[in-house]
């Protein structure tokens, strides 16, 4: 095993949206700390993600003064959510602000923007320990195992956060998010559809449209969690009428449901969390991207702020009390939308909805 000689100030677990922002931020205010960056992201391993970005995260771009590259963006662009309720046999529309994109490319962008006298090394941490007052973080590339120390540690690392497991409570409800792909190829199929089906999950899933393909996923409780997306796949094609065809590729990862304040941890004793490892996601929509961006500016913030760890958790805390309030808000929206004769009276009402013109 190579034994890294180098003692980095933070070492940062985790390359996608909240660990890539946090290091732009931090390395620009303060070029002098050694910042590692694990990256342990390849297009093949990539999270199963729906790949919208919502309007707050586009505002958090708009305020980094950042333009969003044409070659992220997917065709096609979507103004409504098509909402489905098979057991109750009801279909609502719903406008919607997002813009659709290639998620790999987008964490490839936000990655590119990391300025160059970070370090970043490429492979999955497999493995953290405290020896006295630093941590060795265990990272394995191909079949070299690399040991790195450093004086804290920063889990971006999503639902399933070895960071998180290590050193803090785990998340107490999780969820099994799977996605499959489809080739697109005629099949009358909602461009953008959240589903709901009580009798094989308790929370939602959705249909994408991405350039020549189709994504169909949804979040399942552990416990068979396949059958019950091969059972609503199939409730899914009856209530539409037509079927995806050939599985393209399959996609699996946790993914967290905040439920309670104490599901949020930002952390502490040098250790700190950021976005879905911290809880911070949607429980409604399981949306996520703006909540990682953003926690990983507030971070950034703190550490610019301060030198002593202890502070920089204690700026962190308060900085995300917002937006712990507001995720927890989404987790009683998520008891509205998730319970079925709620959303039934909800979808019946048709408040907010919007109506399509018939198809001529």
């Amino acid at each position: 095993m190579e034994q890294k000689k180098c003692i980095y100030d933070i070492a940062v677990v985790g390359a996608g949206p909240a660990g890539a922002v946090f290091v732009k931020e931090l390395a620009t205010a303060r070029p002098d700390l050694a910042i590692v960056l694990i990256d342990g992201q390849t297009e093949t391993s990539a999270k199963p993600c729906g790949g919208l970005l919502a309007p707050d995260a586009q505002k958090l771009l708009a305020r980094f003064d950042l333009v969003l590259p044409k070659s992220v963006l997917e065709d096609p662009q979507i103004f409504a959510v098509e909402t489905i309720d098979i057991e109750q046999k009801i279909v609502r529309y719903y406008q919607r602000h997002y813009l659709n994109m290639d998620r790999y490319a987008f964490d490839r962008w936000l990655l590119s923007l990391v300025p160059s006298h970070v370090t970043v090394r490429r492979g999955r941490c497999k493995r953290l320990q405290k020896e006295g007052a630093l941590y060795n973080v265990f990272v394995k590339c191909e079949e070299e195992e690399t040991q790195l120390r450093a004086k804290a540690i920063v889990g971006a690392d999503g639902g399933g956060s070895l960071v998180r497991r290590t050193f803090f409570h785990p998340m107490r409800v999780q969820y099994v998010a799977i996605q499959e792909w489809f080739e697109s190829k005629g099949q009358r199929l909602p461009y953008y559809s959240c589903i709901f089906d009580a009798k094989t999950s308790d929370s939602c899933s959705w249909t994408i449209h991405k350039g020549s393909y189709v994504i169909y996923g949804g979040a399942f409780q552990k416990q068979g969690c396949r059958e019950a997306f091969d059972a609503q796949k199939k409730r899914l094609e009856a209530f539409l009428g037509n079927t995806f065809g050939e599985t393209v590729k399959t996609e699996a990862c946790l993914v967290s449901s905040p439920r309670v304040m104490k599901d949020f941890c930002t952390g502490k004793d040098g250790v700190f969390l950021l976005g879905e490892a911290a809880g911070f996601i949607s429980a409604s929509s399981f949306e996520g991207l703006s909540s990682a961006m953003y926690s990983g500016k507030m971070l950034a913030d703190a550490f610019a702020q301060s030198t002593a760890l202890s502070d920089v958790q204690k700026r962190y805390r308060a900085a995300t009390r917002a937006l712990k309030r507001k995720l927890r808000r989404k987790s009683i929206k998520r008891i509205l939308l998730c319970t079925p004769f709620i959303r039934k009276a909800i979808m019946k009402s048709g408040i907010q909805s919007i109506r399509p013109y018939a198809k001529k």
